[in-house]
């Protein structure tokens, strides 16, 4: 005897996020496309990934950010350095603790 289970809330309300933020309809859209192809790609996965905006964009975006954490952390030991070399400085012009200047 089988038994019917009726839809489960979080799931319906899970499908309903993805319709409404429009994965569905762009699934569809890549999946028909991939569908309609004549000659089906070797690489099913990139085709998807190519058609929803996902190739390309993020390896250009990934490189560029990589340079920017590469400057920014040249520039962060260049600081460093530089307020090391202040500080010690600094320490040649003022008091010790305690000492005034009569």
């Amino acid at each position: 005897m089988a038994h019917y289970r009726g839809p489960d809330p979080k799931r319906e309300q899970f499908r309903r996020y993805l319709e409404k933020a429009g994965v569905v309809d762009s699934l569809t859209s890549v999946l028909v496309a991939l569908y309609e192809q004549q000659e089906k790609p070797n690489n099913a996965l990139e085709f998807v990934k190519e058609h929803l905006g996902a190739a390309g964009v993020t390896s250009a975006d990934t490189e560029a950010l990589q340079q920017e954490v590469i400057d920014l952390r040249q520039r962060c030991a260049r600081l460093t350095e530089e307020n090391k070399d202040l500080k010690t400085r600094l320490q040649h012009y003022e008091p010790e603790d305690g000492a005034t200047a009569d």
